[in-house]
């Protein structure tokens, strides 16, 4: 292992992570380019905008080493989102020779001997920012910040990081994330006006997650996405029922979505068994990889995870926001071979363990910035051919965010005429519950009482494709893209989608019927709500009367009287399942 200037070992690539395929004990061209450009600026400010898990960490610090040996600095702040990160960083910096504290206090005043620096949190720099500001000024400070953009989360941390960094001799901004929905200018960052008028954030070095992608640095990602019958019950006691991801209004997407996340029905528990069968699968040639899910709040995090001990006999890992030993169990899990991690959405962003492979997405957020975050704990690659698996509800909003993986965004100051992706008002509303650690509150407004969820497999979603023709959960359409291999690089990855979709829709010819049917009257889609509401309401009645649950009612009906899912039966498939009900009801088998 090479020396550093400070007598230490050298950091790899990607640190904290085993550095990817074919990278070693080099820099990756990436960060050499970047680390050329800065040293031939040599500017104040820098913004370095790279996809997670391209190695911003080594990046930066490759940078302090240079800085601090050419006599530029001798004294390093890191401000990071979170208490975790802090310690990440402090040890990340160990590796190169350079002691950051990453327990100072605001009370402590200054850090203790020995350390070159320490590292605070955004928050705490914003409760105290005269505080910082002297301990800037004495010295000639170097200020590193960690996912920038959360420096425009509330005005009171904006004033702060400026107020507190204005007078550093250098600050080095890093995101992987650099894009929001909400118009407060990011501290330190300069925008620029676009053919539209539009004043946008500038990167001095963007490294995305395409080009990470061909680089190998990065996993690819599929996405498994699940559909279902939901119903529920209004606040103004109406009943109603939809199939998840079909084409209604918001409201009832919203109401729908939080139906299928409620640890109370059988959409959760049918979707947390097929993301266990794939994590198998992928520990097949990953032994150690691992999975997370990411729940909306403590409760629901606490309820999936007695939900994964019942699948798997193991109890999963559970990081909840409030819990004052939550950095150690991240890093316990990080260094074991643990099965399943369960974390609320917020702590998302520091959840960085190498090992993670498969995910659960189930949270009702939907805004770009926290999507991007989430999957970004997923792509961390560590040798070449590891892939990741996301499975999620199928509704639109995160279909098209899935699709959309490789787009780089920017930050826009000035609001456009209309928001193409409609997710202004979401992300502000959803930001303001992460700063609060309220992650239920904002749905508040859309009361209701979930009654009953089932799952079934939609698609796959793959580099902006999307393969399967949907299925009953235990189909073979399902198990065809749960049995993927675990070690596939992008370009296999996409060839054996493509083949299991032609082996489904060979398999749907064959069971097709040989004549073509008469062309079907007009469907009457109200009609047709109505039935399947009064379908749920009577597999309800005889779920309570036998005891039997929910979703091996409805597979029951479906062996007896044949026929496609609730979501996808006409009227005359309906009909012949209520009238099976009757026949049970009045002791007619």
């Amino acid at each position: 292992m090479t020396e550093t200037l400070f007598g230490g070992p050298s950091l790899p690539p990607a640190y904290p992570e085993r550095a990817a395929w074919g990278t070693a004990q080099k820099l990756r061209a990436w960060q050499s380019e970047a680390m050329e450009k800065y040293f031939q600026e040599n500017p104040k400010d820098f913004l370095a905008v790279a996809t997670p898990g391209a190695g911003k960490t080594t990046f930066a610090l490759h940078i302090v080493t240079q800085l601090i040996a050419r006599g530029i600095i001798n004294r390093v702040t890191v401000v990071t989102p979170t208490d975790h990160l802090k310690r990440q960083w402090a040890d990340a910096a160990a590796k190169v020779g350079i002691a950051i504290d990453p327990n100072f206090k605001n009370a402590d005043g200054r850090h203790g001997k020995g350390f070159v620096g320490v590292a605070v949190t955004y928050a705490q720099v914003a409760s105290k920012p005269m505080l910082h500001r002297a301990k800037t000024e004495a010295a000639r400070t170097l200020v590193i910040m960690d996912e920038i953009h959360h420096g425009g989360d509330a005005l009171s941390w904006g004033d702060g990081i400026r107020e507190a960094f204005e007078p550093a001799a250098r600050r080095l901004s890093l995101t992987g994330t650099p894009f929001r929905s909400d118009t407060a200018a990011i501290p330190f960052v300069e925008y620029a006006e676009d053919r539209d008028g539009i004043r946008r954030s500038k990167a001095d070095y963007t490294y995305g997650y395409g080009e990470a992608l061909k680089d190998h640095v990065v996993r690819p990602v599929m996405f498994m996405a699940y559909s279902g019958q939901m119903r529920w019950r209004t606040s103004a006691g109406e009943e109603m029922a939809a199939n998840l991801g079909e084409a209604v209004t918001k409201d009832v997407t919203a109401h729908a979505w939080r139906t299928a996340l409620n640890p109370a029905g059988e959409w959760i528990p049918a979707v947390l068994a097929a993301a266990d069968k794939r994590l198998t699968e992928v520990r097949r040639a990953v032994p150690d990889a691992g999975g997370l899910v990411i729940a909306t709040d403590h409760e629901d995090a606490r309820a999936y995870a007695a939900q994964l001990k019942k699948i798997t006999g193991e109890s999963p890992t559970v990081i909840l926001s409030d819990d004052a030993k939550a950095s150690d169990k991240i890093d316990s899990f990080s260094a074991g071979d643990k099965r399943w991690m369960v974390a609320v959405r917020m702590v998302s962003e520091g959840v960085d363990v190498p090992r993670l492979a498969v995910g659960v997405y189930a949270t009702s957020t939907a805004t770009p910035l926290f999507f991007a975050q989430a999957v970004g704990r997923f792509v961390r690659a560590r040798k070449r051919g590891e892939t990741a698996s996301i499975f999620l509800p199928s509704v639109p909003n995160l279909m098209e965010l899935a699709n959309q993986l490789e787009l780089e965004r920017d930050h826009a100051l000035d609001r456009p005429d209309k928001d193409p992706d409609g997710f202004i008002e979401e992300d502000a509303e959803m930001e303001e519950a992460n700063r609060e650690e309220k992650a239920s509150d904002t749905m508040e407004k859309f009361k209701f009482e979930a009654l009953e969820s089932q799952a079934s497999f939609d698609r796959v979603l793959f580099d902006g494709g999307e393969f399967g023709t949907g299925g009953a959960i235990g189909s073979d359409d399902e198990l065809d893209f749960l049995g993927i291999p675990g070690l596939l690089d992008a370009d296999q990855m996409g060839l054996l989608l493509r083949q299991r979709q032609a082996d489904q829709q060979t398999r749907r010819r064959k069971k097709a019927p040989a004549a073509e049917p008469e062309a079907p009257p007009l469907v009457d889609h109200r009609m047709l709500m109505d039935l399947r509401g009064e379908l749920a309401k009577n597999v309800s009645a005889w779920s309570a009367r036998s005891g039997m649950p929910h979703g091996m009612v409805h597979s029951e009906l479906r062996r007896i009287c044949g026929g496609p899912a609730v979501a996808q039966a006409n009227e005359s498939q309906l009909q012949t399942r209520m009238k099976k009900l009757q026949d049970w009801f009045i002791g007619r088998k």
